[in-house]
């Protein structure tokens, strides 16, 4: 394989767009593909690479060639309208990634069914759950063109694509995390001296959440003292509610924060951050003790983190998201005992709003917080078990797989 589009058509503010942009680089800076990530929604991707300009149709970005997603012109060719008024023909790439299935455009498929050059990949969302196993890597026939797509699962297990995992991420983890000054510098980044040792340090980046005051009633009534890093997101407004903060502006992306930015109660204080890119998110995750995180991407690099975490789940209508959740808390407690995984069990059921027997998120939290030292422990040697099952591997051995086979079938008609 050397050439590869990915289609992002962005739905969850930055999860869609953070495992593709995350996906794009490390195909064209680990393993030397050409790479079009093909976007709807520039802005969103800006948040997380600030040197992309949403206002620019095409644009190189830390070796990937970034386009907006609009289709014109007539099939059978993509056409994309360049600014000086010529048009361009859009030849399809030989590893096309449909991600999460959204909708190519009709003329991008009808000429791939032209070429028959392309392996066309639907990247699916992460799941824990048994029955991915067997629809991970399974054809799905176009309905009336001679073309194949293949589903792509993400996941836990030897049975499913993996995760996203840059071959160097473990190195710098664990560069950051040994080295007093970067550490220093980070927390100097964020506007503050680093925090005594004493202090818990959590991140907290999650969806609108009814258990958030709970929470912060628990941890503001502790005996230790808790610093709590809230990147600006969707559950802002709640954290600025709990202090009674109903029209403070929010913070600007490389700015420093001013007191309006911080909050304090009881052993509980708050930093608001700004909304930063990829790389330095990872920082944050390693720089914390725990770390809340929602969603897909930020989920999978608080495992790499190898901290304990609480994930949020993206909430879907009938429940069905607990489902998902149960699914990977049976196998992330696997090896726990039987006390240590209720404690888990617990706190995410509580944060998640789908507890079975219920319990209050302070309750929760107290349980918890308790086997911090296990749960840790945990965290470290699970991250050790992902780490051989690496997503991007992975799918270039399938793809390179799938066009052998195609090429067989071809030479023997």
């Amino acid at each position: 394989m050397h050439s590869c589009d990915i289609f992002c058509n962005v739905i969850d503010n930055y999860g869609d767009i953070g495992v593709c942009w995350r996906l794009a680089r490390q195909l064209a800076n680990e393993h030397g593909l050409t790479v079009r990530l093909w976007v709807d929604d520039l802005g969103s991707l800006a948040k997380l690479c600030h040197e992309a300009d949403a206002a620019r149709d095409i644009q190189h970005c830390r070796g990937v060639e970034v386009r907006r997603w609009y289709e014109s012109g007539n099939p059978p060719t993509l056409r994309y309208l360049r600014a000086n008024g010529d048009e361009e023909a859009i030849q399809p790439a030989e590893l096309v990634i449909e991600a999460f299935a959204c909708k190519l455009p009709q003329s991008y498929i009808e000429a791939m069914a032209a070429q028959q050059q392309s392996v066309w990949i639907n990247l699916e969302y992460l799941s824990a759950e048994d029955w991915v196993h067997g629809c991970h890597g399974l054809p799905s026939p176009h309905p009336s063109l001679p073309l194949e797509k293949y589903f792509f699962f993400p996941g836990f297990t030897k049975q499913t694509g993996g995760l996203l995992l840059e071959r160097d991420l473990f190195a710098r983890r664990d560069a950051f995390q040994s080295d007093a000054v970067r550490q220093q510098a980070f927390w100097q980044s964020c506007g503050m001296e680093a925090p005594p040792a004493e202090m818990l340090k959590i991140s907290l980046f999650g969806y609108e959440n009814d258990a958030l005051a709970g929470l912060f009633d628990a941890w503001s009534n502790g005996a230790q003292p808790v610093l709590c890093l809230v990147p600006e997101g969707r559950i802002l407004p709640q954290v600025k509610q709990y202090f009674g903060d109903f029209d403070s502006p929010r913070p600007l992306a490389g700015e420093g924060l001013g007191e309006r930015g911080s909050y304090s109660s009881g052993s509980l204080r708050v930093r608001v951050l700004p909304f930063v890119e990829q790389e330095r998110y990872d920082e944050l995750l390693w720089a914390c003790d725990i770390n809340f995180v929602r969603g897909e991407d930020s989920c999978v690099r608080a495992q790499w983190a190898a901290r304990p975490f609480v994930w949020h789940i993206y909430p879907q209508h009938d429940g069905v998201h607990m489902q998902k959740l149960r699914s990977f808390m049976a196998r992330y407690c696997a090896e726990l005992p039987p006390e240590v995984a209720r404690a888990l069990h617990g706190l995410w059921e509580a944060w998640n709003g789908g507890c079975e027997a219920p319990i209050s998120i302070g309750k929760a939290w107290n349980d918890f917080h308790v086997y911090q030292s296990m749960l840790r422990q945990r965290a470290q040697g699970w991250a050790l078990e992902l780490a051989a099952n690496n997503l991007a591997l992975n799918l270039l051995d399938f793809s390179k797989k799938i066009g052998r086979m195609r090429a067989f079938e071809i030479e023997g008609q």
